[in-house]
């Protein structure tokens, strides 16, 4: 069975994100705060193409791009560099409403962990650390304090959060 392919969603998604939220200063916060978004893009976009079927569909219609959220958290799309609007179309609006809503609430990325374990993703991809999503340290914390802002990320949460605790129910997952 071929390996559902996400990537480019993935990366675009977590791309939008620490742009969106940018970490605190320093080298080592830049790469746990992009670890954190990733893990979250990345359950977020398991949860939301479960299949290989569903992640072949996204790769052909594309998942929609960032101009909603660009507008939501007030990024100035005129002003957006040449080599920033290709990958832009990448951002799954979807995906970074429900990535943000499990980095501002554990239960719910415990869930989507859980929903996500034993699904064709992680049978392809084997045993996934999500720890500095569900389970974050100081360090974490510290480096990603935009990006785990219940308050900054609530307007792109909102968009879809219904959709995501939908998705949890029907996978029989106990969302707290």
């Amino acid at each position: 069975m071929r390996r559902p392919d996400l990537s480019s969603v993935i990366a675009a998604t977590t791309q939008w994100l620490v742009r969106a939220y940018p970490p605190a200063t320093g080298t080592l916060n830049a790469v746990l705060a992009e670890a954190q978004a990733r893990q979250a893009a990345t359950v977020a976009a398991w949860l939301r193409y479960p299949t290989s079927m569903d992640a072949a569909l996204v790769a052909i219609a594309g998942p929609g791009g960032s101009g909603r959220l660009d507008w939501l958290v007030g990024a100035d799309s005129t002003e957006l560099a040449e080599e920033d609007y290709a990958w832009r179309t990448w951002v799954d609006e979807i995906v970074a409403s429900w990535a943000a809503s499990l980095l501002t609430h554990a239960d719910l990325a415990a869930a989507a962990v859980a929903a996500v374990t034993g699904s064709e993703h992680t049978a392809q991809a084997g045993e996934v650390d999500f720890r500095r999503l569900t389970a974050p340290d100081e360090l974490d914390r510290r480096a990603a304090p935009l990006l785990r802002h219940p308050d900054l990320l609530a307007p792109v949460a909102r968009l879809h959060r219904a959709q995501l605790l939908e998705r949890l129910r029907a996978g029989a997952v106990d969302t707290g």
